[in-house]
């Protein structure tokens, strides 16, 4: 989808002297990227993974539960520790040697926000298919130039940044979930919030529905995934038989989200059965809550607004994460 209005609106207002056009080529190359870079999200057992930051910290702890987990970890990357081991796996110097010794279909890219951006993009310049960033407080403008470079290419695809990341239940785990409650099975989750998606878990968890895959679109306002990209993703997986949206408040991933199920519920004869949630129905106008994305201003659409067009779309709409498992449950008739 191309730039958004409210993408517009914003870099007029926050760049007067910059000239922001959107030609037709980039809005095609910017469609290719959409369109042809959701199937790199069907992670499974098979996907191999590298961590960008691999010797920090944060990496080594993720590393080591993310390997317990059944994950195929294969290495990372540490600028100037290239040749070393860590977690008995080799460290390399660059994602484009990682890429040429072990040909990784995901990279996790745990780096602080002021170096994620070049971090996200030597990712995509060394042409990883899934990249995912769990990095919070990216600034803004280092993420609009990650999206002038998503634009122009058709073979990587990335999740976040600021967000839990995406995990394939009992099979493969890219970021920071708490993945102990998930559970295989049929239902995909796509959330801008990483505690709500959490309790979705739970909830189909506890209905013995499970989860085929769980996407955290995230919190940032430049997303490289959106509510859109996980229900084109789930419309298309056979093994994912219903589907939970959860928004809030914010941008407008709802709208866009909405006038796809419209669309969907349209042209299938036997659709998925969508449940859909909004969060912030009390948040002030002009407040940020919890995260940059998270932000309800004068010219934002309200909670209610968006709840409305996911339900006039034919999604179910519900009041808390809670009733999702068992309202699911229901729908499938199971």
């Amino acid at each position: 989808m191309p730039p958004s209005t409210a993408l517009r609106s914003f870099l007029r207002n926050s760049y007067p002297q910059s000239r922001w056009t959107f030609t037709n080529s980039a809005r095609r190359a910017y469609a290719s990227y959409e369109s042809d870079t959701i199937a790199n999200l069907r992670i499974d057992c098979n996907t191999s993974l590298i961590y960008q930051g691999f010797t920090g910290k944060a990496a080594t702890v993720n590393a080591k539960d993310t390997i317990a987990y059944g994950t195929n970890v294969v290495g990372g990357v540490s600028p100037g520790k290239g040749g070393r081991t860590h977690l008995d796996l080799p460290v390399f110097n660059t994602v484009q040697e990682a890429k040429s010794e072990l040909n990784p279909h995901a990279t996790c890219v745990f780096v602080p926000a002021h170096s994620a951006a070049g971090a996200i993009i030597e990712a995509i310049e060394a042409e990883i298919p899934l990249v995912v960033s769990v990095t919070e407080h990216i600034p803004v403008q280092d993420m609009l130039r990650v999206h002038e470079v998503l634009r122009t290419q058709a073979k990587s695809r990335l999740v976040g940044p600021n967000c839990p990341g995406i995990i394939a239940p009992e099979q493969c785990r890219l970021g920071i979930m708490p993945y102990k409650q998930y559970k295989k099975g049929i239902v995909g989750i796509v959330s801008k919030s990483g505690t709500l998606s959490y309790e979705a878990v739970g909830a189909t968890t506890q209905a013995e529905l499970g989860q085929s895959f769980v996407v955290g679109m995230g919190g940032d306002m430049l997303p490289g995934t959106t509510l859109v990209d996980g229900l084109k993703l789930f419309f298309e997986h056979p093994e994912t038989k219903g589907i939970i949206v959860i928004g809030e408040i914010g941008g407008e991933a709802e709208l866009n989200a909405a006038e796809l199920i419209k669309e969907y519920r349209s042209r299938t004869k036997d659709p998925k059965p969508i449940i859909a949630m909004v969060a912030g129905r009390t948040a002030p106008v002009g407040k940020t809550m919890g995260h940059a994305g998270a932000l309800l201003s004068q010219r934002d659409a309200s909670a209610e607004t968006k709840a409305k067009a996911l339900e006039e779309a034919g999604a179910v709409v519900v009041p808390h994460p809670g009733l999702m498992g068992s309202e699911m449950k229901r729908l499938l008739a199971m």
